[in-house]
């Protein structure tokens, strides 16, 4: 089964979020590890802003399987909020 890892080299402000947003409508899983609240990115869905710290971009297509993974602090007010 064949996978891709989109992975960043610095401190988060890299802007993976951006592009895992713009990749991840084509694929089945996508996973963030590692990491807590005070990291986040902001997406416009369906012409919404959506501003998120800890659920992954992914959760914005539907068929797409949003995974919290091993080594991320929850915060549930956050992911609430």
């Amino acid at each position: 089964m064949p996978a891709s890892v989109l992975v960043g080299t610095q401190w988060g402000d890299e802007g993976k979020g951006k592009i895992t947003d713009l990749i991840s409508g084509d694929f089945d899983v996508v996973c963030r590890y590692g990491g807590g609240a005070n990291a986040g990115h902001s997406v416009v869905a369906n012409g919404h802003n959506l501003a998120l710290h800890q659920i992954p971009s992914g959760i914005v297509h539907e068929d797409v399987l949003s995974v919290i993974g091993n080594g991320s602090i929850v915060d549930p007010v956050v992911i609430l909020e």
